[in-house]
């Protein structure tokens, strides 16, 4: 079993930084691609930001130029850094990961965190 453990949520400034990380854990042979979902109260859940196995991004336009994803494969950690924080990304932020299990190369699962909250307030 795969388990996905968010840290570094809490109350961040308008403008401000926060660093949000997800480390894994279990039966992992490799990971696939990585990347942190949002949802808002009342709103659907949404993508804010994917990695590749290769280091290849993708963002949601709300996260283009304000955020930055990365991944530590050795440590099995991606790691979002979010700047320049607005009212409108306090939400819920649950990792997800892809991941092939010990020897496995053709079945690729799934793994999601629980999540953690970020709130951004004046």
């Amino acid at each position: 079993q795969v388990h996905l453990v968010e840290s570094g949520g809490g109350l961040a400034q308008i403008g401000g930084p926060l660093t949000l990380s997800c480390a894994a854990s279990g039966n992992i042979g490799s990971l696939d691609v990585m990347g942190w979902y949002r949802q808002a109260p009342g709103n659907q859940r949404e993508l804010v930001a994917a990695i590749t196995s290769g280091g290849i991004t993708n963002y949601a336009d709300f996260a283009k130029g304000r955020f930055t994803i990365s991944r530590d494969d050795a440590q099995k950690t991606v790691t979002l850094l979010m700047n320049s924080l607005k009212p409108e990304d306090t939400a819920l932020n649950v990792c997800n990961a892809g991941y092939f299990l010990t020897g496995s190369f053709d079945n690729l699962l799934d793994a999601w965190g629980q999540g953690i909250l970020v709130n951004v307030s004046a």
